[in-house]
């Protein structure tokens, strides 16, 4: 009989047959169109080639979605964040994606969205307890 056990923290190998079950469930119902997802990092590196900061993403179904953006304070209001995501959408065309989504806080940075031609498409308030999160789009197409 199937049981149901919580495994903190990471579990590579449960986490593993899970993905590989979905994706292969998706791929069948898509006809084979969507893969896997794969992942990917853009890092900002500073002169000793320490990582600083950077964007991680993934595509999935056709799309990207951006998990992280940081940028240090120190490079805050500099640009790197708009080429990053800039190098985003042109590693997301280059894929062939739709298009990019991600999700952002109050606290964060929904207003450089925006300004990048992001898109709101829902929101979802006290998360966390006293902000909201913003779920952004940009389509490619």
């Amino acid at each position: 009989m199937a049981r149901i056990v919580l495994e903190e923290g990471s579990s590579q190998q449960s986490h593993d047959v899970i993905l590989n079950g979905l994706a292969q469930y998706n791929e069948i119902q898509t006809e084979g169109r969507f893969t896997a997802s794969s992942s990917l990092v853009l890092a900002v590196k500073n002169d000793a080639g320490q990582t600083e900061g950077g964007l991680a993403a993934r595509i999935t179904c056709g799309w990207m979605h951006i998990d992280m953006l940081h940028i240090p304070e120190s490079l805050r209001g500099t640009g790197i964040g708009a080429s990053l995501m800039a190098s985003a959408e042109e590693l997301a065309r280059e894929k062939a994606c739709v298009g990019l989504r991600l999700d952002t806080t109050s606290f964060q940075a929904p207003g450089f969205y925006e300004k990048l031609g992001y898109t709101e498409f829902g929101r979802l308030e006290n998360s966390p307890p006293g902000h909201t999160r913003y779920f952004f789009m940009k389509r490619l197409d």
